[in-house]
């Protein structure tokens, strides 16, 4: 009988140097330890990536991070600080000698349009230095249709994390627009949805946790490409969105459309905020499959923003609106500064154009544009917005500064 010769370096097999077969062809252990050498490195005991996290911060600290960023929104930012606490605890610091799995928990961010959910996502993830891919739900298509597969997401994941597949396994996904591709009716439609539960019962496989074969470079599969292997298991999947109308869908399970003796129980629910007592059943009846439902195990609900929210998310946190403009005017050397009735004028336009908080960028810039023509002849000067810049469009208050004199 023929001795096993190794494909490679043509030697013969020895207990010392045993081999891996496959198809007819060998390899000896010796060619193996070669090869990996090459591609990782002489001096390198594993692979770049590594499972390790730089950070792993309690929920208080992440807590105090998200006060930073996301005014308002308590309750939420309690919820999702524990989530999150929770959910890389069980990746890097769970006993896997105990027989006991810990299952992953996804969320569920419910709120208007503005509220913070994208920036609570995306503070979380910048501060814990993990890659994030946020993708919106109504640009997602079933796979075999024209539109951007569901898996194409973990690709958007992969690029966040430069490459590095072990980093991408434990970064964080955000699916925004999720109420956008609620089906119809609780009842299955007889045409095809391709974008609405069609696209529900493709985010099952990934959310879930599994191993999925993806193109590194993104865009459609086909046979003849090569594929990256990512394993979904503890990738974090939050979901978001506004959900319009759901609190007729709830107020109705508590009884509010009750007639005669109810009435004063109806107006009572009807006055106050409902969003906090939503249930699956709510969801379901909205239109999100319930097998989907039962994949965000959490849910935090985001109240709609007053206009002291308004006035304070415009001034305190630490990359505010009003401080990245006064930074733009600093550099041409102009003092900016606003009067407390500008910047309420600001807010009471972002709640009446219903955008939430990512409308006061928008109405700041309109507010400011002449200004910034002039901007590089106002050196030495100090610039007031009033309340009559913002509503009527004049001019602000211009002060020269001594200083400059």
């Amino acid at each position: 009988m023929a001795r096993k010769k190794c494909s490679f370096c043509n030697t013969t097999e020895k207990s010392e140097n045993p081999f891996i077969a496959g198809n007819g062809v060998y390899i000896c252990s010796n060619c193996v330890t070669s090869a990996y050498k090459i591609l990782f490195g002489e001096d390198e005991k594993q692979p770049s990536n590594s499972t390790e996290p730089v950070t792993l911060l309690i929920p208080k600290e992440i807590h105090r991070i998200l006060d930073d960023y996301v005014i308002g929104q308590e309750g939420a930012k309690k919820t999702l600080s524990v989530a999150v606490y929770n959910h890389y605890k069980r990746i890097f610091k769970s006993d896997y000698e105990n027989d006991t799995t810990i299952d992953k928990s996804n969320i569920l961010l419910i709120g208007p349009t503005g509220s913070g959910k994208t920036l609570l996502a995306q503070t979380i993830a910048r501060f814990l230095d993990v890659p994030i891919a946020i993708s919106d739900a109504t640009n997602l298509t079933e796979a075999g249709y024209v539109g951007e597969d569901v898996e194409n997401i973990l690709t958007k994941l992969l690029q966040a994390a430069d490459g590095d597949v072990k980093k991408a396994e434990r970064g964080i996904i955000f699916i925004d627009e999720m109420d956008k591709i609620a089906r119809m009716g609780e009842n299955r439609s007889i045409t095809r949805d391709v974008s609405g539960e069609g696209v529900q019962q493709a985010l099952l496989k990934i959310i879930e946790g599994s191993v999925v074969n993806i193109p590194p470079k993104g865009g459609r599969k086909h046979p003849n490409q090569d594929f990256l292997q990512i394993d979904t298991a503890n990738i974090l999947f939050i979901c978001g969105g506004a959900f319009d109308g759901i609190e007729e869908i709830i107020q109705r399970r508590l009884g509010a459309n009750q007639l005669g003796f109810g009435q004063t129980k109806r107006s009572n629910i009807e006055n106050e905020s409902v969003m906090h007592l939503i249930e699956s059943s709510d969801l379901v009846h909205f239109g999100i499959i319930p097998e989907l439902i039962g994949r965000l195990h959490i849910t935090a609900t985001l109240e709609p923003i007053t206009l002291e929210d308004m006035v304070r998310i415009l001034l305190e946190p630490k990359n505010s609106i009003v401080k990245q403009y006064q930074k733009l005017f600093e550099i041409d050397h102009v003092v900016l500064s606003f009067e407390e009735e500008a910047l309420k004028a600001i807010a009471q336009k972002a709640i009446n154009r219903k955008t939430g908080a990512r409308g006061l960028r928008s109405i700041m810039e309109e507010s400011l544009i002449d200004i910034m023509y002039e901007l590089p002849e106002l050196g030495g000067y100090e610039v007031i917005i009033t309340e009559d810049v913002i509503n009527n469009s004049l001019k602000p208050i211009y002060i020269k500064n001594s200083k400059s004199a």
